[in-house]
């Protein structure tokens, strides 16, 4: 086969097996018939896509342990280079599911517990001698869950809502876009909602983290170091949002400018609605690339500030 026949085929063998797994509660026949499997879901390193790939896993003297083996190729697969870049993951076994961070073994650690790796599976020792790469050995480490809490809402929820909240906020903007293609309206200027974009980040993002000057700012010299202090491995994907956020604040002014440079009857609304697409787009792949790499840490390490604005009581219940 071709290379990209040859890829296709492996990524249905694949797909079947990760949904065999999921309708059976971990369980799964054919060549993984007794082993033990676990599907784990990194984030792209440049891609920046959730990849869910079945992996043979070993549990030993307390450590959950995956072999990047690649059947004994020369190159690291995939995963492994993702996990590199996005230590977070999510883990999947038998029924459960779990946020967790990696770490490769080295030195004296990863040789005593090669051993017993290849003591209990002897197959991955004869990987070892089909390629010159030490293969890696990772360990899948869970984060602390959140459940049993009455579902406190962790600072991983927290921003999350921060996103929803901006990303609907953004939505009125283009709504209005089309409001006037849609009418041919000369007359009516593009206006921000009622307080600044910028104005509602530096509100979120003091109730997130304190004193501020402006969104993300608060994660960078707050909740950022946390979770640095928590995880030691998440130093590079925290140093890669520090420096994105700087890209976020020119985005921000940028949609700011072309609004208030928008005039009636002489901007193309058409023009200005590909522009702020391109813009709005950028931002959001920014939100989910955050989500997908520390939320579940975010989450593990601090509880979410008290709502500014709680629910109103309900009418029935007495209070």
């Amino acid at each position: 086969m071709h290379e990209s026949e040859s890829f296709s085929a492996v990524n249905d063998f694949q797909h079947r097996v990760i949904d065999e797994f999921r309708s059976n509660a971990g369980v799964v026949g054919g060549p993984f018939q007794g082993s033990s499997l676990l599907l784990l879901t990194t984030v792209g390193a440049r891609s920046r896509r959730r990849h869910t790939t079945p992996l043979g896993y070993l549990d030993i003297d307390g450590k959950r342990l995956v072999v990047a083996s690649a059947g004994g190729a020369d190159r690291n697969p995939a995963w492994l280079h993702n996990l590199r870049a996005h230590p977070v993951v999510r883990v999947e076994v038998g029924s459960e599911t779990y946020p967790a961070t990696t770490a490769e073994l080295s030195g004296a650690v990863r040789d005593r517990f090669w051993e017993a790796v290849v003591r209990k599976h002897a197959g991955y020792g004869s990987y070892q001698q089909m390629t010159a790469r030490v293969i890696p050995l990772v360990e899948i480490l869970p984060l602390p869950s959140r459940q049993g809490l009455d579902r406190v809402r962790g600072m991983g929820d927290f921003m999350h809502e921060v996103h929803q909240w901006l990303s609907a906020e953004l939505d009125l903007v283009i709504a209005q876009v089309d409001a006037i293609i849609a009418t041919a309206d000369v007359v009516t200027p593009m206006t921000l909602p009622p307080r600044t974009l910028h104005a509602e980040m530096l509100e979120r993002c003091v109730t997130f983290c304190g004193a501020l000057e402006r969104h993300h700012m608060g994660e960078d010299f707050g909740a950022f170091p946390m979770v640095a202090k928590a995880f030691p491995a998440l130093a590079s994907t925290l140093e890669k949002l520090r420096a994105e956020h700087v890209v976020v604040a020119e985005i921000n002014a940028l949609i700011r400018e072309l609004l208030a440079g928008y005039t009636p009857g002489t901007s193309d609304p058409r023009e200005l609605r590909v522009e702020l697409h391109g813009l709005i787009a950028r931002l959001r792949e920014h939100f989910a690339f955050e989500e997908h790499t520390i939320l579940d840490a975010l989450n593990a390490v601090a509880d979410a500030p008290p709502s500014p604005n709680p629910p109103a009581p309900d009418a029935d219940s007495g209070q």
